[in-house]
């Protein structure tokens, strides 16, 4: 009878699966070309050949690697960091955390665009502005460090996730855990490396999985400020296979 009950759901879960992976492996065999949709031609597995041998293909996986390897490690570290500050009360807390975790909710093309015309634009941009008060050059951000410049938007972006995530398992925590142990006379290091950072083991790993899945994806934050540009220098896989579709 529960077998009974439960068939429907796994059925749909099935097709909700099955039918996007078996359409990716359609379209990965035949030769189709976003600017002329109706050239279906049967090609087999040329285009992994193709993809694979691409000049870009090397640069593409490089730069996916230290795009998602710095984008979690900043995520983690300051999304730890500001969820145990945050958790601490103080007035307006709440109004606090909604503003933490707003950017989240921005639509990554307007925030790639806010970073690119607003913050990092190298004449009127407010980045600009801070380094001509204190005398120095401005950066061209997209010239002169093109992924720093994409890693500090998408981190942006991905840290107010990774900062929910970490404060909501910080409402779990023992507060009498922390108690004793200041009683005992442990420090507040001790206490973040002992008993905070310990039960945050698993949002943490819960945080990395969630967003590496994202962040192998991303494009709009390429596509909208750099263009894969310059030469192959932000281009990742995602952007790669974009360009290689429109061949």
């Amino acid at each position: 009878m529960g077998l009974a009950m439960l068939s429907p759901s796994v059925l749909v879960l099935l097709v909700w699966m099955a039918v996007p992976l078996a359409m990716t492996i359609y379209f990965s065999l035949i030769r189709y070309n976003l600017l002329y949709p109706g050239d279906n031609e049967f090609v087999g597995l040329e285009n992994y050949y193709y993809f694979l041998t691409d000049a870009g293909f090397t640069a593409g996986a490089l730069n996916t690697l230290w795009l998602v390897g710095a984008v979690l490690l900043i995520s983690v570290v300051f999304g730890v960091l500001i969820a145990v500050l945050v958790d601490n009360p103080f007035w307006g807390r709440g109004i606090v955390r909604v503003m933490l975790i707003s950017p989240f909710f921005i639509m990554p093309t307007v925030s790639a665009l806010v970073w690119k015309n607003l913050l990092l634009h190298p004449v009127s941009g407010v980045f600009a502005a801070v380094w001509r008060f204190f005398g120095a050059t401005p950066i061209d951000w997209f010239s002169e460090y093109p992924m720093g410049a994409i890693i500090m938007i998408v981190s942006w972006q991905w840290i107010p996730f990774a900062v929910l995530l970490l404060m909501t398992a910080m409402q779990s925590l023992d507060q009498e855990q922390k108690d004793a142990a200041r009683l005992d006379g442990a420090g507040p290091i001790n206490i973040f490396i002992h008993i905070t950072l310990p039960h945050l083991a698993r949002p943490i790993a819960v945080v990395v999985m969630i967003e590496t899945i994202f962040l192998l994806s991303i494009f709009a934050e390429i596509f909208t400020t750099t263009g894969g540009g310059p030469g192959y220098e932000t281009t990742n896989l995602a952007f790669l296979i974009y360009s290689q579709a429109l061949l």
